[in-house]
């Protein structure tokens, strides 16, 4: 294990709820639920904890049926975010009032959450999200499970830099851990949802004020971040956005300086 991913391993508060969902926890104050992406884990977050648990309480789960995680009876965004409530109400109790963001596949869990939930979401920012009804460019990743040592490692490398990252150059050894962790837990399949239009829906009954933040060179979305970004305005007039330039789908992870001011920047505005 890296130094980086050990260090907050030390410090994190763990914490198991009902169906048996991990969760790490940094910080103090307001609470800030994150939610990683598909076939991840909260290591996806890595560089975005230090930052945002000097300003927040920060709730850090392994999405059901990923890290380490139990598989949630109904292997749905729904069905996470079902099980993700439960957790919520252990750790936050009744009154509970917290902000929300998720990534990728975790947005689209996030926004069935946010319907659940619905006053308890303080706000909800979708990062790099599908499932908005728009069409997804075709993305073609390498199979790994037939690979070992260096091979394995150069297939997680251009899987990488085919979806998560926009600069090859800024792959290193940490986010080549992280993806093999996380190819090595994922159990509950995300992939099949992201052309539905599921996260547009449930966030049309949710309560929260929105928020979006894309890399400007995300490859779910490009050319069309705008797009997404106005399918999320449709919904919520008073939208707070933010595009990173020159970054791709794990924004939170290739630019986190731009990234971590970004969200602290809509958290902000919202609290105000």
């Amino acid at each position: 294990m890296s130094p980086e991913i050990a260090a907050l391993e030390a410090t994190a508060q763990r914490h198991v709820t009902a169906g048996n969902v991990v969760w790490r926890e940094w910080g103090e104050g307001t609470p800030l639920v994150l939610l990683h992406g598909g076939s991840g884990s909260w290591r996806h977050w890595l560089r975005n904890i230090d930052a945002l648990s000097r300003h927040y309480r920060l709730l850090v789960p392994d999405m059901p049926g990923l890290g380490e995680s139990a598989l949630p009876e109904e292997e749905t965004p729904a069905g996470a975010a079902l099980v993700l409530r439960w957790g919520l109400e252990a750790l936050l109790g009744p009154e509970r009032r917290y902000h929300l963001t998720g990534f990728s596949f975790g947005a689209n869990v996030g926004g069935q959450l946010a319907a659940m939930e619905g006053t308890h979401v303080a706000s909800y920012t979708a990062v790099g999200a599908a499932s908005l009804g728009l069409p997804r460019p075709p993305l073609d990743l390498l199979k790994v499970r037939d690979k070992t040592g260096e091979a394995r490692r150069e297939a997680h490398r251009e899987n990488l830099a085919r979806l998560m990252f926009h600069d090859r150059a800024l792959i290193d050894d940490v986010a080549l851990e992280i993806q093999e962790h996380n190819t090595q837990h994922a159990r509950l399949r995300s992939r099949g949802f992201a052309s539905s239009s599921m996260l547009r829906d449930a966030l049309a009954q949710a309560k929260a004020p929105l928020g979006g933040i894309w890399g400007e060179r995300d490859a779910v979305a490009w050319p069309e971040v705008r797009a997404r970004l106005d399918v999320l305005r449709s919904l919520d007039a008073n939208l707070l956005e933010a595009v990173i330039p020159a970054a791709g789908h794990w924004v939170a992870y290739e630019a986190p300086e731009a990234f971590n001011a970004a969200l602290l920047e809509i958290l902000a505005q919202r609290a105000a």
